[in-house]
């Protein structure tokens, strides 16, 4: 066999190990708030984690009353990360546009869901907490924008020493150019009309450095953006909304994220109160 066979053999997996753009939703059926989270699970942006940071999410979300929606969203695949190659259409910009169009059909049809068209937020983990947030950014101060993004132990950038590497190869390829490096460098494009944030994350994080929130969560601190920082010295990485796989300290960032979101929906009525 030659090697263009081989090669021929490594892009077809690199093809059939990831599954078209699909969004699955999750409809509580009791106590609804009106809200909705569009969930983007981790996984280096090479797989997902559509389990533990997808599912199991969506259904925590759902016994509060939140309307979720796990995004399964453009990425490299397992096999590009297993033989680094690359095929045309899973790179950037197909994930964020992915979670663009996943939150045009949820305001769509929004009222099916029993959903505010103005209350629809992104969670994402890890690789998927950099994708929530770039949206964040890119769409800030547009109707489109989401309501809220809550970036969870996430990759935040491209182009510092503590950049998780992997990630960056999943979303830009083997040989990225500088300048999307630099535009994909989270921390350095925070916007003054930059939707309300939730970040968490553990200083002893194993795969994405700590310092990734540390950034962030400055940068959002210079742009006066409305945020909370839940950090913790315990957790690692990877554990979703599953006590099993972290300490009794991180799991906390669950009860924190809907304080801290229940206190958002209020203070939106009283906004919508005021204003009429």
């Amino acid at each position: 066999m030659n090697s263009r066979y081989y090669t021929f053999i490594i892009v077809l997996l690199v093809s059939l190990s990831v599954r078209a753009y699909k969004l699955t939703p999750y409809i509580p059926k009791d106590n609804p708030t009106g809200t909705g989270v569009i969930v983007c699970p981790g996984g280096s942006y090479c797989w997902l984690d559509k389990k533990g940071e997808g599912e199991n999410v969506a259904r925590w979300l759902n016994s509060n009353g939140i309307a979720a929606f796990v995004l399964e969203y453009s990425h490299a695949g397992w096999a590009s990360f297993a033989f680094h190659v690359h095929t045309a259409g899973r790179k950037y910009p197909a994930g964020f546009n992915d979670l663009c169009d996943a939150l045009d059909s949820v305001r769509v049809h929004a009222d099916e869901y029993g959903i505010r068209k103005d209350r629809i937020g992104c969670m994402g983990f890890s690789a998927g907490g950099h994708l929530v947030m770039n949206v964040a950014e890119q769409l800030a101060g547009k109707p489109e924008s989401p309501f809220f993004v809550a970036p969870l132990y996430p990759v935040v950038s491209m182009t510092h020493p503590t950049t998780h590497k992997r990630s960056r190869r999943g979303l830009l390829g083997e040989f990225p150019k500088e300048d999307l490096k630099e535009a994909l460098s989270l921390e350095k494009h925070v916007p003054a009309e930059c939707p309300p944030v939730f970040l968490m994350n553990c200083d002893d994080d194993p795969i994405v450095h700590y310092h990734n929130a540390e950034m962030l969560d400055s940068a959002l601190t210079a742009q006066h953006i409305p945020h909370q920082y839940e950090h913790y010295r315990t957790g690692g990485h990877g554990f979703g909304v599953s006590p099993e796989k972290t300490t009794e300290e991180a799991i906390q960032w669950k009860t924190r994220f809907l304080n801290w979101l229940y206190r958002l929906l209020d203070s939106d009525k009283l906004m919508v109160k005021n204003d009429d």
